[in-house]
């Protein structure tokens, strides 16, 4: 049962934070508190603007969509092709209601031989971003490979590269993944010492981000800057604060989406890593229980377990 229940913490937790932190996407912390003078805690308090209007409340975006086209694929394939995960985002895309596709994932999946050379597409559309562009369009659907018991490292490599070719979205992936692998199959969490090793695997340039998760508030991590809010390390310095910090999995929730910038990616990722620590059970009822879809998210939670446990 334990099992289960970080299963569905992991992935229900992913949801839930991505669709409360739609409520802030692409807000300053300013903005964001002005919006929700005592916070933004419930989906029912959202505003409906322009962006937001086009996502029911309680329905989550892209981040989690994606994650569970490798979910479809891995309970399609019992196991990892990358092919089909290619073929799975691909026909996502253009799917008719598909929303809020990122600029490098778009452009990416977007290239007319894609599914036949996936990572050979994503390099170079890396090349021609002149090796600069790490987004984070592949940390914030890597949580579901932490659901796998081994391989874990080479796997979650290997799937960010499927459309993020950039070294600091593969170690950003590699560790979320490595992190809720421990939780989940060993009930272990990793040290900051063992993040900052996996880290530096990778690019000597995550370790800062640790440190601030690690060593600061989480203000210090400055999730609004307007420039960088797409970054991966920032999501991935969220949801390590969350890891190092939180007390409950609503703490870490809430803390991510009032901070705003791109709130539904921070929270996605940061949720995961706290219901793979926390549970399911943990997790307060009503988000829950006003989450869109949630009978279809069980049910690729339990095709999946049937797969993976």
């Amino acid at each position: 049962m334990e099992i289960k229940d970080k299963f569905n913490g992991t992935l229900f937790g992913q949801a839930i934070g991505d669709a409360l932190g739609l409520g802030t996407e692409f807000m300053t912390k300013t903005e964001a508190k002005e919006k929700y003078p005592d916070g933004l805690k419930e989906y029912s308090q959202i505003i409906r603007d322009y962006h937001r209007s086009k996502f029911q409340q309680g329905m989550w975006s892209d981040d989690t969509d994606m994650m569970l086209c490798i979910a479809n694929a891995i309970i399609e394939d019992k196991g990892i092709n990358l092919h089909t995960i290619a073929r799975k985002f691909k026909n996502w895309l253009y799917a008719p209601d598909t929303r809020g596709v990122g600029q490098t994932t778009y452009k990416v999946l977007a290239i007319a031989n894609y599914v036949e050379n996936p990572q050979q597409v994503a390099e170079l559309i890396w090349r021609m971003s002149r090796t600069k562009n790490a987004a984070n369009g592949a940390i914030m659907r890597t949580a579901v490979i932490g659901l796998l018991k081994d391989n874990v490292a080479k796997t979650a490599e290997d799937v960010c590269k499927l459309t993020h070719f950039d070294p600091r979205c593969v170690g950003s992936c590699v560790i979320i993944s490595e992190i809720i692998s421990h939780l989940v199959w060993k009930n272990e969490k990793l040290s900051y010492a063992q993040i900052l090793a996996i880290g530096n695997q990778y690019d000597k340039s995550i370790a800062e981000y640790i440190d601030k998760a690690y060593y600061n508030g989480i203000e210090s991590l400055e999730l609004d800057e307007p420039s960088s809010i797409g970054y991966t390390l920032k999501v991935l310095g969220a949801a390590l604060w969350c890891f190092f910090n939180a007390h409950d999995f609503e703490e870490g929730l809430l803390s991510v989406v009032n901070e705003a910038g791109d709130a539904d990616t921070n929270a996605a990722v940061a949720c995961a890593v706290l219901g793979a620590e926390f549970g399911y059970e943990a997790i307060p009822k009503r988000y829950i229980d006003g989450l869109m879809k949630r009978e279809y998210l069980s049910k690729v939670i339990n095709d999946l377990m049937a797969v993976l446990a």
